[in-house]
Formats: C-alpha cells, structure tokens, sequence
C-alpha cells in the first residue's frame, strides 16, 4: 500500500497543457481548409469550358440580344448614360452571383450523391474550415466569370464607361454578393437530398430574383407598386450597388445597399455555421 502512495504521479497534465498549447498554436484555417479550398478551386477550373466560358458566353448573347432590340427604345437615369453601358455591370453581377451560387451548391450535393462527404467529415476539419473552403471556392468561380465577363465586354462600349468610377465599391460588394450566394448554395446543398431538390432553388428562387433585380431596367421606370416589390427583393441592392461603382448613380443609396448585404451575410453565414455545426443532413 505504501508503494503506490509513494509512486510518482504520471505526467498526464503537463502533456495535456502540452497539446492544449500546440492547438492552441496552429492557424484558424489550417491546411485541412487549404486542402478543401484548392480542391474547390481545382473543380471548377478542370472543367473551365464549363464553368466559366458556358456562362461568359451566355452574358454575351444576352448583351448582344437586349442591346440591340431596346438600346434605342429604353432611357435610365434621364439619359447620362446609355442603355448598353447600363446594361453591362448587371449581366456581369448577375454571372457573378448565379455562378458563386452554382459552385457550392452542386459541389455539395455531388459529393452527398456520390457518398463521398464521409473524406471530408472524418478529418480533423473544423466546421468553419468547410465552410470557408467551399465559400471561397463559390466566391473564386464567380469572380473568375465576372473578370472575363468584363475583359469581353470592352469592345462593346466605350472604355471610360467600364472604368469603375468607385473602385472599392465594385469590389464590395461583388465580394458580397459572391458571399452571400456561396453560403446560399451550401445551405441548398446541404439541404437538398437529389438535384430535383438543388433544382427548386435554381429555377424559383436564384434565376427570378436575378432577373428581377433591376438587371435589365432601372426600377425607377416601374409603377409605384412594383417599385416596393423590387425594395424586397435582396438581389437588386447587389446588383444596384455594383453598378454605382462604375457610374457613380444607382436607384437607392449604396449604403442602403451594403447594409442589406451586410445583413444577408451575417443570416445566411450564421445559418450555414449551425447546420454544419450540427450536422444537419450531413451525419446520416
């Protein structure tokens, strides 16, 4: 008895403050979250006919379509500027948005249908590792349209007019609206448990709200009802706000703007933190 009373006493706890420590230590985003972001990235870049030109090339016809049947026939804000370069920054936002949405939301719901989400869920990966990975990698996609959507486009308007006036505007909220649809379409991913489900968000919810945003018209041309229901709606401040970087004129004040994206942010991230957080749909 007198033996183990005089054992020394292992040294558990100075191993554990050891480890506590080393975790302590390491980054927030550490190289699980580097190893999912490239995978992201590598996705959508393997099959860049797909991802990024299918879409640049849409835009283009759109540009092409709707410039010459109404650049004759529609005037916005009172004539400063034309139709056309009024039209670009909104088919460029609105690539931007629909493919940011396209990235995560079909990345992870291939991965549930293939039943390989069980390699990303069993590492050590933190929920917030996942969700900047496949947020970025949603962000990294539209980004990628949205710049060669620009780059075809000079030839179709003067060059002045697609030097962005406000700068630091065009770019935030193009990183705002890439965020907010990135974190939409993980939560319709997550969600969703075949692609007739992912389906539903794309075809009533993502594509309406697009098109109705202001993209193709100024709301100011609108009766006064449906001037309100464009207020609604949270696609028409990115888009509003991404165009006053270029012109320096919008429908609605850009701080208005940011707010709603601001807030719209903070819903949606806390939102998609909790279901992965949970493992919501994701453990079964």
């Amino acid at each position: 008895m007198s033996d183990v009373l005089n054992q020394t006493p292992s040294p558990i706890p100075a191993t554990n403050a050891g480890a506590q420590l080393r975790r302590a230590s390491q980054p927030i985003l550490g190289p699980g979250f580097k190893a999912l972001f490239y995978k992201e990235c590598l996705r959508f870049w393997k099959v860049g006919f797909q991802t990024v030109v299918a879409p640049v090339v849409t835009t283009l016809l759109y540009l092409l379509i709707f410039s010459h049947a109404l650049s004759e026939h529609v005037k916005v804000y009172d004539g400063k500027i034309s139709y056309v370069e009024f039209l670009v920054p909104g088919l460029i936002m609105m690539a931007v948005l629909q493919n940011a949405f396209a990235n995560s939301s079909s990345s992870m719901i291939q991965s549930k249908m293939m039943r390989n989400l069980i390699f990303i869920l069993l590492p050590p990966i933190t929920s917030l590792e996942i969700f900047c990975a496949y947020v970025f990698g949603a962000m990294a996609r539209g980004l990628t349209v949205g710049f060669f959507m620009w780059l075809l486009t000079l030839p179709f308007v003067p060059w002045h007019a697609m030097v962005p006036n406000n700068p630091l505007w065009v770019l935030a909220f193009a990183l705002g609206g890439t965020w907010i649809l990135g974190t939409l379409g993980l939560v319709a991913g997550i969600w969703s448990e075949k692609f007739d489900h992912l389906a539903v968000f794309q075809n009533f919810i993502i594509m309406p709200l697009t098109f109705l945003a202001g993209t193709f018209y100024s709301i100011q041309t609108l009766p006064a009802f449906w001037q309100k229901i464009s207020h609604v709606n949270p696609f028409f401040y990115m888009i509003d706000g991404f165009r006053y970087g270029f012109f320096g004129v919008s429908d609605v004040s850009p701080w208005i703007s940011l707010a709603v994206v601001v807030c719209f942010m903070t819903l949606l991230t806390i939102v998609a933190m909790r279901m992965l957080v949970t493992g919501y749909k994701l453990r079964q």
